[in-house]
């Protein structure tokens, strides 16, 4: 709980300022969490293809060696994660800048899948050897006599396997693009559904943890410091996304015009209903709203 002083004002304020709190908290949670340790695999899902391919591992590859070396100059643990990458990135270096061009045509339609279907199986594999991956991050930001509870292992474990499913979702996703439709640059299949299922990860990411905990105190017959956060508020931030949706796919001519102007609405539409209720759930009693 924050240590700062407690400022008198109105139920409106409150709430206006729990819900900044709660923003700046779950930006603070995803900057120096487990998304961090999934920055080079964006930037290969983002830039590789005709001719970049090379150059998106190389960017990739020295962005898990960067991580690599901030969590030793500051001290922290070594990142299965990281470690895991920066030995996967240097290797797929060695093979785009030595196999055929041919090879790296190959490697340029199947590479994504190949990414996610690695990702997936990392993951999995922390998990099978009981050391989820974001377990490590997790402990780098909680007492350590948390560290061996149930509710954190399980918490950790429930996380990490949001990821995983993100990842073969994701995998699921380009190989029908690839192989089914033949159409490697497909927007929906090569970037909304994967980007989509990120953003969920990163979002279950940074709200299970509560909800989780004030449950198992609730549960155990304890109050809970703070209430359980509603699901509205792991749904609000995704429902912005529909906006940039419907205007990329307008712009891109990927979709009917009113299946673009849908999404935008319906993101609109969402975000200021989801976004109330989550201000009235935080609110005061007796405030009214």
């Amino acid at each position: 709980m924050s240590s700062e002083p407690e400022v008198a004002g109105p139920a409106a304020g409150d709430a206006s300022g729990h819900a900044e709190h709660t923003l700046r908290s779950r930006l603070d949670r995803a900057l120096s969490g487990p998304f961090v340790g999934m920055v080079p695999w964006i930037i290969l899902g983002i830039f590789e293809g005709p001719g970049r391919t090379q150059w998106a591992v190389l960017v990739g590859l020295l962005f898990a060696i960067g991580f690599l070396a901030l969590d030793r100059v500051q001290g922290r643990s070594l990142k299965l994660l990281n470690a895991v990458s920066a030995l996967y990135f240097l290797i797929l270096l060695i093979v785009v800048f030595t196999v055929s061009d041919a090879a790296v045509d190959w490697l340029e339609i199947w590479l994504g899948e190949i990414s996610n279907i690695s990702l997936t199986v990392i993951v999995l594999g922390s998990m099978a050897i009981r050391l989820p991956f974001t377990l490590q991050y997790a402990r780098e930001q909680a007492p350590r006599e948390l560290w061996d509870s149930p509710v954190f292992l399980r918490i950790n474990y429930v996380i990490s396997g949001a990821w995983a499913l993100a990842f073969l979702v994701s995998s699921a996703a380009g190989f029908y693009g690839d192989y089914v439709l033949g159409d490697n640059n497909n927007l929906w299949t090569g970037w909304i559904i994967q980007t989509g299922a990120i953003l969920v990860a990163v979002e279950f990411t940074a709200w299970y943890p509560d909800y989780a905990s004030a449950h198992a105190v609730a549960r155990a017959g304890g109050t809970p410091d703070e209430p359980a956060p509603p699901v509205s508020e792991l749904v609000a931030p995704l429902t912005v996304w529909f906006v940039p949706i419907g205007i990329v796919s307008l712009a891109a001519d990927a979709a009917p015009m009113w299946l673009g102007i849908v999404f935008i609405a319906v993101g609109v539409v969402l975000f200021r209903v989801l976004r109330r209720d989550v201000e009235k759930e935080h609110a005061p009693a007796g405030d009214g709203r």
